[in-house]
């Protein structure tokens, strides 16, 4: 039985005060503080928050990590993306395109964002049963490549198997693909961007009712990207604004009180803990979600959690599944666990297990263990560890701004300028 887990709020001292008013988090915070006491006293709270955030730059945000100067050339193979991602400890990073002038904008300059789900994805992809219509995977040499008969060698079963991601990891395939090959992967050309003067309701929306995970910040004069802001960033700010009045007022209702779970248990979407990991991962690139819960099948109750960034473990470390005779799900998160606990790494999201809480629990309650944690979703159970609903970051910034009427009714044409001589 799943135990109802109590809220971690590893910092206590923030529930009456801010833990740290000199951070970058908590100046901002402090910001909309100041709007907030300046806004016409008539507005709703809603409204006020809404007036406070489209005040606000983007150009404000933090520099986050994951915009630390890490950029991969387009001609850079999959090995060697993964490798750079996985040392710098991000998951995603913006591409350049090596043929691009020097003078290019930044339109010219970047072909998309490459992901370590997206490399991952792409070579999935490959081994489905290609349609009779549909042509043989060309290598990144041009030449015609048989993917399925290099890696696999045993029908679908290998598929599975404890040895299967060492196979792939040592395929000519993987360490020969360029990752412009794989930019039909890529959900923008080059990205969805937002110029530093934007706003952080714009923002906001974005990462909300748009569903985007990050939008990338660029600086047009640089023709480059100064800053990435991600959903997990969002809920970091939010909670090191704890103990100011305009977060308090907004983060004590409680969940129930503001719609949440906005999905129920019969819409979540889950795997049983005996099923191929492989299901999980194309599931969720399937059905394009973040997360899935593994199921006890004969309890129905949740026992552990994969998140679509943890497909970047069946790179990074495919020997750890090698005496398993398949990698079932189960499998996947005791390999990974036992992977982490050796090498030292406490903090893992994965090593948290299942982590809930009930409709009882407050907005602010939810985003300091969330932010404490660093996990993108949580689980809604009733008393008896039953599941009753999901929970993402979205969820939650999407209470916290709301889209005015006509508010992005020529939004594509305000962010996205198209510079004179774009070649796009």
């Amino acid at each position: 039985m799943v135990n109802v887990a109590e809220i971690k709020i590893m910092r206590s001292e923030s529930l009456g005060h801010r833990s740290d008013v000199s951070s970058p988090e908590a100046k901002l915070g402090m910001r909309v503080e100041d709007l907030w006491d300046e806004q016409n006293q008539q507005l709703s709270p809603n409204d006020k928050l809404n007036a406070c955030f489209e005040s606000i730059p983007v150009s404000a945000f933090p520099l986050s990590s994951d915009s630390q100067d890490i950029e991969i050339r387009s001609d850079t193979s999959l090995a060697e993306a993964v490798q750079t991602l996985s040392k710098h400890k991000v998951l995603s990073a913006p591409v350049v395109d090596v043929d691009a002038p020097e003078d290019a904008s930044w339109i010219d300059r970047y072909i998309g964002i490459v992901e370590f789900p997206g490399i991952v994805v792409w070579l999935l992809h490959q081994l489905e049963p290609p349609s009779p219509r549909s042509p043989a995977v060309a290598g990144s040499n041009g030449n015609s490549h048989d993917f399925t008969a290099d890696v696999l060698d045993n029908g679908d079963s290998a598929i599975t198997s404890g040895n299967f991601f060492e196979v792939l990891t040592s395929s000519e395939l993987y360490k020969n693909t360029k990752v412009r090959d794989i930019s039909g992967t890529f959900r923008w050309a080059p990205f969805l961007a937002l110029q530093k003067e934007n706003s952080f309701l714009t923002m906001l929306l974005l990462l909300s009712k748009y569903k985007m995970k990050s939008i990338p910040v660029v600086d047009l004069g640089e023709a480059k990207i100064e800053n990435i802001i991600t959903q997990s960033g969002v809920i970091h700010m939010l909670a090191e604004c704890a103990g100011l009045h305009w977060f308090e007022d907004w983060g004590i209702k409680t969940l129930s009180e503001v719609g949440l779970p906005i999905m129920s248990k019969d819409h979540i979407i889950k795997i049983y803990e005996d099923e191929p990991v492989l299901q999980a991962f194309k599931v969720m690139r399937r059905k394009r979600i973040g997360g899935i819960p593994v199921i006890e099948r004969k309890s129905e109750k949740p026992v552990g959690n994969i998140s679509l960034r943890d497909v970047h473990f069946l790179l990074t470390a495919p020997e750890i599944y090698h005496d398993y005779r398949s990698i079932t799900a189960k499998n996947f998160l005791v390999a990974v666990r036992e992977h982490l606990e050796k090498g030292g790494d406490t903090s893992a999201p994965l090593l948290s297990g299942v982590i809930a809480c009930t409709k009882n629990h407050t907005l602010k309650e939810l985003i300091l263990m969330l932010d404490t944690e660093k996990i993108h979703r949580i689980y809604v159970v009733d008393d008896s560890g039953n599941l009753e609903g999901l929970i993402t970051l979205r969820d939650i910034i999407a209470r916290l701004v709301h889209e005015p009427s006509g508010y992005f009714g020529d939004f594509f044409d305000g962010v996205m300028p198209l510079p004179e001589n774009y070649r796009v």
